[in-house]
């Protein structure tokens, strides 16, 4: 396992110290569990949609968006 240094902002840390401190354990241990967290969450979603899209065709896309009124947009959608 490697050594890595994160800098945080003081109040982050306290905060991180604090409740490390109540649920036993240490802030590398909570900061590695929540950063773990965030990237399987990050993968399952991105997995997610990858299965979706190859569901989808490109004959579906232009469907829909033919269906899609030839209108000017609000002023406030507009491109400039």
């Amino acid at each position: 396992m490697s050594t890595v240094t994160i800098q945080l902002p003081d109040s982050l840390h306290g905060k991180l110290r604090e409740f490390a401190e109540a649920e036993g354990t240490s802030v590398e241990q909570l900061v590695a569990a929540a950063a773990g967290e965030k990237l399987a969450a990050m993968l399952e979603g991105a997995e997610y949609l990858r299965r979706e899209a190859a569901l989808g065709s490109r004959a579906d896309f232009e469907r829909v968006l033919a269906k899609i009124p030839k209108v000017p947009p609000e002023p406030y959608d507009a491109l400039e």
